[in-house]
Formats: structure tokens, sequence, C-alpha cells
């Protein structure tokens, strides 16, 4: 029987090749107050000491897979196969939980919501903050809530396990966004637990292919919105972003 008071999470982390970064992240983790997390680590197949360094944790790991991938989304797949917990939650490496406290904090917040969600705070690759996202979370949040850009990142929403799907490898770069999508319109009690929960290290993939990205998120946004007012948002997309970067000569994404 589900343990309202304190359910299981299933932390997720995928890396290839981060030795760099990957002990911040794993850190992170299991040095949280929270007592009931099941943490799982999907490499894929690193060679420049990444498995090392998680060797270093293996007692407080409850699962480490390392194979080759056909990419992050499918990497993020077998995470969620070998999930059981109540939430699963997607810490990739380079990015941090907030705080060692902050699991803790969300479950404090209301019990057995559908979804939790919070802040984020950017980091360069120096470890350097560069503030909150310039999409802050919404007061509440449900499906609508991304017609402008995606208001919550993927390391701020613990979701319930069986409210969620595999990724969706027809996308390359913005899974991510259609997999939050799909949660949401099915979630009943979502809850903003009003806090940064997460650090996210800027400069991923998703970056590096930008224009692809920008259209496979337009895809998924013509999906859930519909093309007409899709291309509506755009343009209050475009004109948000051009008042921030003029102001702060970066987009914080």
């Amino acid at each position: 029987m589900e343990n309202k008071s304190s359910p299981l999470l299933s932390v997720i982390t995928v890396v290839f090749n981060n030795a760099a970064n990957i002990e911040r992240t794993v850190l992170s983790v299991v040095n949280q107050t929270y007592p009931n997390i099941e943490y799982i680590i999907i490499d894929g197949a690193s060679s420049d000491g990444t498995l090392n360094v998680i060797e270093k944790y293996r007692d407080r790991i409850a699962v480490v897979m390392s194979e080759t991938d056909k990419g992050i989304y499918d990497a993020m797949n077998k995470g969620l196969a070998l999930a059981t917990g109540d939430y699963v939650l997607f810490m990739n490496s380079g990015d941090e939980i907030y705080t060692n406290d902050t699991v803790e904090k969300v479950f404090s917040c209301s019990p057995d919501a559908d979804i939790y969600y919070g802040e984020t705070e950017m980091y360069d690759e120096d470890w350097k903050s560069l503030g909150k996202r310039r999409h802050h979370a919404p007061e509440r949040l449900n499906s609508g809530s991304f017609r402008f850009g995606m208001s919550v990142s993927h390391q701020a929403i613990y979701i319930k396990r069986n409210l969620v799907s595999l990724y969706n490898l027809d996308y390359q770069l913005s899974a991510d966004i259609d997999w939050i999508l799909n949660a949401l319109t099915k979630a009943t009690k979502i809850v903003n637990t009003k806090m940064y929960v997460a650090k996210y290290l800027v400069g991923g993939m998703s970056k590096k292919k930008h224009r692809l990205s920008l259209i496979e998120r337009f895809k998924i946004f013509n999906k859930y919105y519909g093309l007409i007012p899709n291309l509506l948002n755009h343009i209050v997309i475009a004109s948000k972003l051009l008042v921030y970067y003029v102001k702060y000569r970066r987009t914080n994404d």
C-alpha cells in the first residue's frame, strides 16, 4: 500500500562521458534528507572516467546501467522502465537538486499530488549562477501553460509514475516538452511548491542544435494548441525573447 506521507521517488540520471560534472549531480541526490529515494543512473557506455566517479557512490545508488543507446531519450526510457517509485524525477548529469532538503520540502507541500513543480536556477559552465529562467514557473500549471514557452524545466517537475508515458523518440531534442505536456493533460492535482527545486547547467544539445530544437518545439505545440494559435503565440514568444535579450544579453531558456 502506498505511503501517502513518504512516497517513493525514483530519481533518474542520464549521463555520457561527463566525468567533470557527474559527481555534483550524484551528491545532490544521495545527500538528500528525504529517506525514500530510488536512484537510477543510465550511462551510455562512457569511456572518460564517468563510471569511476559513479562507483564511489555505488552503495547509495539502486541501479547503474551502462550500455550504448540511441540518444538521450532512449536512455531516459530505459530509466523509466527500471523505475518503481510513486513519482519520477529526471536529474541529468550536470544538474542538481537545489538543496539537500529540497525533496523533503517538496513532498511536505501537500499530500498525494499528481504533479509537484517549482523554479529552476540557471548556471554556466563555470558553475556561476545566471539567475532564474526567463520562463518563470506559473502560479498555476496546466497543459496550456507552455503555449508561450516551456514554463517549467524538466528538472523541476515531479510526476506520478502512473501518469507518465515513454518519451517519443521521433523527437531528438524536445521530447521532454511533449512528455511533460502529456502528463499535464492527465493530472488533476498539481502543486506549486513556490520554491527553487533545481539547478540547471546551460548548454545542452538543444542549445548546440538550436534550430532543430525550435522546429521540434513548434511541432509539439501545434499538436497541443493547434497551428493558428501556435503561430500567434510565437509572435508573443519572439517579442518577449527580444526584449529579454536586449536587457540581459542572454536568453536563460
